[in-house]
């Protein structure tokens, strides 16, 4: 299991530093996409949206890589990844692999994790 959760870290690690510089500084080719996916990111660039997506994607691809504050990085980077689901599930079902390679990875390193959630994963009655 240990192999496996370095192995999905790095992974996460290359993607979301690749995928946030690339939000950045646009050196990969944007795939052509439907035209309501194509409207709704359009809109999301056009209001500076993706901004501090492609920030919280960079800054959690860097901790995964140099292994620092890895469960911050696994919290932060958890919602990025189910809204990458959403939109691919609802408006771009081709492009999905990307983001079922980051959930697989990500559940990976959640679980060699799981310690340190265990305090907001307890149930607790005050």
């Amino acid at each position: 299991m240990k192999i496996a959760s370095t192995i999905a870290r790095y992974l996460l690690g290359i993607m979301f530093t690749i995928f946030g510089l690339n939000g950045f500084l646009q050196f990969l080719p944007a795939p052509p996409m439907p035209p309501l996916a194509g409207q709704f990111f359009g809109a999301l660039i056009a209001s500076h949206y993706t901004v501090p997506i492609f920030l919280v994607q960079l800054t959690c691809g860097i901790l995964f890589l140099v292994n620092r504050y890895v469960p911050l990085a696994l919290t932060l980077i958890g919602p990025v990844i189910v809204n990458i689901l959403i939109f691919h599930a609802l408006m771009n079902p081709e492009g999905v692999a990307p983001g079922a390679v980051a959930t697989v990875c990500w559940f990976i390193l959640f679980k060699r994790l799981r310690p340190a959630f265990d305090g907001i994963l307890r149930s607790q009655s005050t």
